[in-house]
């Protein structure tokens, strides 16, 4: 059995997908399946998926369902993976050609206490996003890499499969279609740690449709999905800095959702006080960036 799935959440991105199956192509290590959950494309994406079946250069698991969003889309995957470990590559990002070779090489033998891997992304001119993990760093939560231990940038996670499956499924949440990918790993956070890898699995090419480039977008119309994610943040963080940075986000995404009874559910009422300012500044800036 292989040991790794790469999946990828895909919604009209025939373009620039082949990008990703040529780099999964050139591996130097085998073992793994790519899992496409095609989210209602109405482009070539089945298409052109289906062309790559009948090639046969790597396994492909392709399924197609009515458009989700990316939560929805991330939830079909769990359900499928019947790999040991996985990691979702976005369909506007591609791998290195030893990305799997790396991974393989990362994961055997780590004990338990461990829900994976992180590496490293770069852009495709080879500079890194962010920065590196201290060399000292050998075990630590996603939230403490940021918060402690002073990392930047996107990075990759590797998870078990049987770890990420113990979690419920993102929210759904109706007339809304995005929560941040964090919601689930900071939940994971309270109970596993990662293991930090100085090496680049993803090459990411952002795209003027991608989540980077339409945050404010996704910001305004997912009000709710992110405020469930602050709320999280809130509740599990024991950095004032940080609860109070999410507790500025989380009065924001209220007033969109003009549903104040979310910063209720902080029982945080001096942290709401004194960020409420701050949060009104937020929403009327990200209101005048929409206009």
């Amino acid at each position: 059995m292989k040991a790794l799935t790469i999946f990828t959440a895909t919604y009209n991105r025939g373009y620039c997908l082949y990008q990703l199956y040529e780099s999964l192509v050139r591996q130097t290590h085998s073992s793994f399946i790519w899992m496409v959950i095609d989210d209602g494309s109405t482009d070539n994406t089945s298409s052109l998926v289906q062309s790559w079946i009948k090639e046969n250069k790597i396994e492909i698991l392709y399924i197609h369902q009515e458009n989700k969003g990316m939560n929805g889309a991330h939830n079909t995957a769990y359900a499928n993976i019947r790999t040991s470990w996985n990691v979702s590559i976005d369909s506007d990002d591609y791998m290195p050609n030893n990305a799997v070779e790396l991974i393989l090489k990362s994961i055997p033998n780590l004990d338990s206490k461990f829900a994976g891997i992180v590496g490293l992304d770069s852009d495709f001119k080879g500079n890194l996003i962010g920065t590196k993990f201290p060399k000292n760093i050998i075990q630590s939560t996603l939230s403490d890499l940021y918060h402690k231990h002073g990392v930047k940038g996107d990075k990759k996670i590797v998870y078990r499969t049987e770890v990420i499956q113990k979690y419920a499924p993102y929210p759904i949440i109706e007339g809304e279609k995005f929560i941040p990918p964090g919601y689930l790993y900071r939940l994971i956070d309270q109970d596993y740690v990662l293991k930090p890898i100085n090496e680049i699995f993803v090459i990411v090419n952002y795209q003027k449709d991608g989540f980077t480039k339409n945050l404010f977008s996704l910001y305004r119309n997912n009000p709710r999905g992110f405020a469930l994610h602050r709320i999280l943040k809130i509740n599990l963080s024991t950095n004032m800095k940080e609860r109070f940075k999410n507790m500025v986000h989380l009065i924001s995404c209220s007033l969109f959702a003009k549903d104040i009874n979310y910063l209720k559910q902080t029982k945080s009422p001096f942290l709401i006080v004194s960020a409420f300012p701050f949060g009104l500044l937020l929403n009327g800036y990200i209101r005048l960036k929409q206009k």
